[in-house]
């Protein structure tokens, strides 16, 4: 490369001598960043999200490609967050796509001494047998002459990190089961 063609291939060259005096355009342009295009733009399909950190609730959009996460960014039409998020948040794609997330249960049997793995499906599963189960052996109609239609083998701590509408949601979830013990860690 001539020395001549070096300079006029120097970003402060054409911004002094071209029609961006400011370089925010053409000046600082080179043939490499021509051709660069965003993440987001090869996206098969955006889809709106909260954020899973914390109670705020910051609005995401996850961008997918062939059935995978490629990027994760803040929604500016988020009331709330209004396209921002804090480093946690801009981190979500970690969360998802990391080889060393965890997508297996660890599982004690009753009287076992060693941890086992199960799968993630499996364990719902068991979750869900045993609430039925306890909800069925503890049920009580009534009690002295009253309706009461209850159970009182079930009960809710929420956590700190829930925001109101998954507070709301277990709340409603855990009456419409009969528990009477719903509370929050918030609240206590």
């Amino acid at each position: 490369m001539a020395v001549r063609q070096w300079i006029e291939g120097w970003p402060v060259y054409r911004q002094l001598t071209g029609q961006d005096p400011l370089g925010r355009g053409a000046a600082v342009t080179s043939e490499h960043t021509r051709h660069l295009r965003a993440r987001t733009e090869q996206a098969d399909k955006v889809v709106r999200s909260i954020c899973p950190y914390c109670a705020v609730g910051c609005g995401q959009k996850v961008y997918v490609k062939d059935g995978r996460v490629t990027q994760i960014e803040g929604d500016p039409d988020s009331p709330i967050s209004r396209g921002r998020l804090c480093p946690k948040g801009s981190a979500s794609k970690q969360l998802v796509t990391s080889p060393s997330r965890v997508t297996t249960v660890l599982y004690r049997r009753p009287h076992g001494t060693d941890w086992e793995r199960i799968p993630l499906d499996r364990a719902m599963e068991m979750v869900a047998d045993r609430v039925l189960a306890t909800r069925r052996e503890t049920w009580q109609d009534e009690e002295d002459g009253k309706v009461t239609r209850r159970t009182m083998g079930i009960a809710s701590l929420g956590g700190a990190t829930l925001d109101n509408e998954e507070n709301y949601l277990m709340k409603k979830l855990y009456t419409a089961m009969g528990a009477v013990q719903i509370e929050n860690q918030a609240r206590i």
